[in-house]
């Protein structure tokens, strides 16, 4: 079994040790979409036309997609905008595939590249794309609609498949699975890791229950630890929970959020983009960040306000704690008007209040439901 790497930077350590409070809402969610359905329409981009506004690509720019995914953000924009070079990048290798396929379409402007946010820096340099060579910049955040849709990546609840959860796919092949996080951890760490990265408030009990189920016979499918974590709670329990559209929510949903965040670093991932993003747009340039639940939200903000990533929000621990048992909507509100003015030496923000979808988006594309987005011009 693979060596698993507990705490994998500063910012990682110190979610682990101090769970933040929240609401889980993955964009894309758990649908009955079949494999064949996902390879005809593997991703329907969220607030399209608000990213396309924000951005205000202009013919001949250079365009950097951090998270190319299924391609709709980047296909509008080649659509659009004539003569542009779009830089199609993502850490796995099924949506390098898809860029690679749509850069036959568009001869020399679509330029697909593998891999991580922490290794763009390189990537990009081998791009003769330096410091200030972007002009508008998109970064997608968390699990893609792919990802979800496909059984054997083991991303979703709702489809058996292996315990996977590697956006890198076979890419490092000593890189922990998730299987090896719920089989190799032990009691108190899985139960760290679920209410830091999944903001599950019964983390203990769940952890508990993944413990004795493990002891019995590893844990290795993702039904076998859904009906685990289900196993943990009275049958009433197990859709008690509510999405933001009030359907019914599994119980599991936030371990797999959890296993997830952990399992591909994506925190400190993410801040490695934003900073990627940052070095790399030319001053005036326009970035575009979409997060799906509050923890992402929350890393972009405090990033894009210039502030120490490293050190504890401005609030302190208690408070987040009296703050679970909100809506996340309440939370958000709070502190948009604390935000408001708030711009780093390398930002300024295009909005005053986060843009989320319209109620028209949500209903036509539930998977829009938990998304926001937040804008800056590099300084």
């Amino acid at each position: 079994m693979p060596k698993l790497v507990f705490q994998h930077g500063s910012l990682q350590s110190w979610l682990v040790d101090v769970p933040l409070p929240g609401t889980f809402d993955c964009h894309s969610g758990n649908t009955g979409q079949s494999a064949t359905q996902t390879k005809r329409d593997p991703h329907t981009p969220v607030l399209l036309k608000e990213v396309l506004e924000y951005l205000d690509i202009k013919p001949g720019q250079v365009i950097l997609d951090l998270t190319f995914g299924g391609g709709g953000h980047s296909k509008a924009i080649l659509r659009l905008v004539p003569g542009v070079t779009l830089i199609a990048a993502d850490r796995d290798p099924e949506a390098f595939r898809l860029a690679q396929q749509l850069a036959e379409e568009y001869p020399g402007q679509v330029k697909p590249v593998l891999g991580r946010f922490s290794e763009l820096k390189e990537l990009l340099e081998g791009l003769d794309l330096g410091n200030g060579s972007v002009d508008a910049a998109l970064l997608d955040a968390g699990c893609s609609s792919m990802q979800m849709d496909t059984a054997e990546r083991g991303f979703s609840l709702s489809k058996d498949g292996p315990l996977d959860m590697r956006m890198d796919g076979d890419r490092y092949p000593g890189m922990p699975r998730a299987a090896d996080a719920v089989n190799a951890l032990d009691q108190r760490a899985l139960a760290s890791i679920l209410a830091a990265y999944g903001e599950e408030r019964h983390a203990g009990k769940i952890a508990a229950a993944i413990a004795r189920a493990r002891s019995v016979q590893p844990i290795a499918r993702t039904q076998q630890l859904a009906s685990i974590v289900a196993g943990a709670f009275p049958d009433s329990a197990l859709y008690s929970r509510r999405d933001r559209l009030q359907r019914p929510s599994h119980i599991a949903t936030k371990t797999f959020q959890a296993l997830r965040v952990f399992v591909n670093d994506e925190l400190n991932e993410l801040v490695a983009g934003l900073e990627a993003a940052q070095a790399v747009l030319r001053p005036g340039g326009r970035l575009c960040v979409l997060t799906f639940h509050s923890l992402e939200d929350r890393i972009t903000k405090r990033f894009l306000r210039g502030e120490d990533l490293a050190a504890p929000p401005r609030r302190n621990v208690r408070q987040w704690a009296r703050s679970q048992l909100r809506e996340a909507e309440e939370e958000e509100e709070e502190d948009e008007e604390a935000e408001r003015g708030r711009d780093s030496s390398h930002w300024v923000s295009m909005q005053k209040k986060v843009v989320v979808p319209s109620e028209e988006e949500v209903q036509t594309n539930p998977r829009a439901r938990s998304a926001k987005l937040r804008v800056a011009i590099r300084h």
